[in-house]
């Protein structure tokens, strides 16, 4: 456990090895036990290369109320496990909205950074994918309420969206501007994917900086990216990005 200044405490895993170290970040509502970051350990221990996974706040073993969560507050926590928790060079991997908060410590951190991969990544979901989706109803209920239950098809339980994390998230939006991120990225995005359509690739390919940018569009991929193949091009990206660091 990585504890935090409020006393809100950051469950990890972690593996020593070589550089650049790897870190896996989760999705919403998704925790570090997860297939494809199992499988990312599995093969940065087989390479003898360093490796982190954590549970962001209020997910997984960490602690925290879903309903106080905010982009901003991953945020730190992501350059807290950067700055406590690892050495030398990263490249930082986020799947879903953890490649929003990828995408951000990345900004705060680009000294730190060996290269990036977005797996179906979502930065500015929770105005594009979520708040510009919603119908009145929805937008009506998390005013009123200051929450929605929404419907999952990855659990049996709705997922909690709060007000908070909507109004938050605003201070973090960077899709409309540039990416001021240059080390090498790479893009894993299904096609099929219901819940981050792959045009959103495309915008964030458009806006980062970096000239080493490589977007794979997967025609049959869904959002999880976690059939054998498409984590066999998973770790193919990660030990790519490792091996033309220094």
């Amino acid at each position: 456990m990585l504890e935090r200044p409020d006393g809100a405490t950051i469950a990890y895993h972690r593996l020593a090895g070589k550089s650049p170290g790897v870190v896996f970040l989760g999705g919403f509502m998704s925790d570090m036990e997860g297939t494809k970051a199992l499988a990312l350990e599995a093969h940065c221990r087989e390479a003898g290369r360093a490796f982190l996974r954590f549970d962001h706040f209020a997910h997984g073993q960490s602690s925290g109320d879903i309903a106080e969560a905010t982009v901003g507050r991953w945020r730190q926590d992501a350059v807290a496990v950067l700055d406590e928790l690892c050495d030398g060079p990263q490249v930082l991997v986020g799947s879903s909205m953890g490649g929003w908060v990828a995408l951000l410590a990345a900004l705060d951190r680009p000294q730190r950074l060996a290269g990036l991969v977005g797996i179906a990544a979502a930065p500015d979901a929770t105005k594009v994918l979520m708040w510009d989706e919603f119908d009145a109803d929805i937008r009506a209920t998390l005013e009123r309420d200051g929450v929605y239950y929404a419907p999952s098809d990855y659990d049996d339980g709705p997922y909690t969206i709060a007000m908070k994390l909507i109004e938050e998230g605003r201070q973090h939006l960077i899709l409309d501007g540039p990416i001021e991120i240059n080390c090498p990225v790479r893009i894993l995005q299904g096609m099929q994917d219901p819940d981050v359509p792959w045009r959103h690739a495309l915008r964030i390919t458009e806006a980062l900086t970096s000239d080493d940018v490589v977007l794979t569009l997967v025609k049959n991929g869904d959002h999880r990216l976690s059939e054998p193949d498409d984590i066999a091009r998973l770790c193919a990206s990660v030990e790519d990005l490792c091996r033309e660091t220094p």
